[in-house]
């Protein structure tokens, strides 16, 4: 149950199935290999297997940080309105 801490490219892998449910919403897990699927996303987890990426993302530009990015956005502008009104 290891957490991706970053977006990645899978070079090496063993029997690698991945945990997706948190992006996707699918509660089957995902086998990753190198010619099929290598792509690793963060906030996901490993649950079977084992395996090497290179890393293409992190943080605000991972894939998860994007989707935090857009929904703190969201927040934000209803938050803004919220202290406006208080001043």
């Amino acid at each position: 149950g290891d957490l991706l801490p970053a977006d990645g490219v899978l070079i090496q892998g063993n029997d690698l199935k991945i945990d997706e449910s948190a992006l996707t919403g699918e509660s089957d897990h995902v086998r990753k290999s190198l010619d099929k699927d290598p792509l690793l996303l963060s906030g996901t987890h490993v649950m079977e297997g084992s395996g090497r990426m290179v890393v293409t993302a992190v943080g605000v530009n991972s894939q998860s940080g994007i989707i935090f990015t857009l929904l703190g956005a969201a927040g934000d502008d209803e938050d803004e309105g919220k202290d406006r009104k208080g001043d």
